[in-house]
């Protein structure tokens, strides 16, 4: 049995790609911390995180990094497995590691000697490039560009389309802004955004 945390577009995006991978609706059960209407035809339960959980599987389908991080450590916490998704339309290198509770979207790429951290999200159409490394809980939106050598601390948020040039360190904590193209180095706790990247006057 899978548990399934969240009942937002995440969340569907998610049991989609579990769907695609062969998981039966039966297998599945989805909580949320507030009162939804069903998921993809699942009723939804709450609260997100069960009592116990040992001996499930679990996955946190929520895109905002820190209560993804929070509800994936009580999630833990209760006994469950975190479990990583990964669409099979999505390109992931025999080479590459990925971590416990991540997702990779149909449509990603993800390239030999690249490490995605817990709990990361690849989104569609998102590439990281060869020898990259995401950190834990961040989030790789829609057709990004990590090019070979990033690295990219702990919940960050790549907005869409943005392109990060190879080679170059993104702190922790940092929103690069969509369609962004970053050529140097971003400290932690900054939002960038432009063409090419500039911290955001605050």
């Amino acid at each position: 049995m899978i548990h399934l945390i969240g009942a937002g577009g995440h969340a569907k995006v998610v049991l989609d790609a579990l769907l695609e991978g062969g998981t039966n609706l039966s297998g599945v059960t989805v909580r949320a911390d507030a009162p939804a209407p069903d998921l993809l035809g699942l009723t939804v339960g709450t609260p997100s995180v069960a009592p116990a959980l040992t001996g499930l599987s679990f996955h946190v389908a929520i895109g905002a990094a820190e209560v993804r991080r929070r509800l994936y450590v009580e999630a833990e916490a209760a006994g469950g497995a975190p479990l990583t998704v990964i669409h099979p339309a999505a390109t992931v290198s025999r080479f590459a590691t990925v971590a416990d509770g991540a997702f990779i979207a149909a449509s990603a790429v993800v390239g030999p000697r690249a490490v995605v951290g817990r709990g990361v999200i690849v989104n569609h159409g998102a590439v990281i490039d060869h020898d990259c490394a995401v950190g834990d809980f961040s989030h790789i939106a829609p057709n990004t560009s990590l090019g070979g050598g990033v690295t990219v601390g702990a919940r960050c948020l790549i907005g869409a389309g943005a392109v990060i040039l190879p080679g170059v360190a993104v702190g922790d904590d940092v929103t690069i802004g969509a369609g962004a193209v970053v050529t140097r180095d971003v400290a932690s706790q900054q939002t960038w955004t432009g063409v090419p990247a500039a911290p955001k006057a605050s």
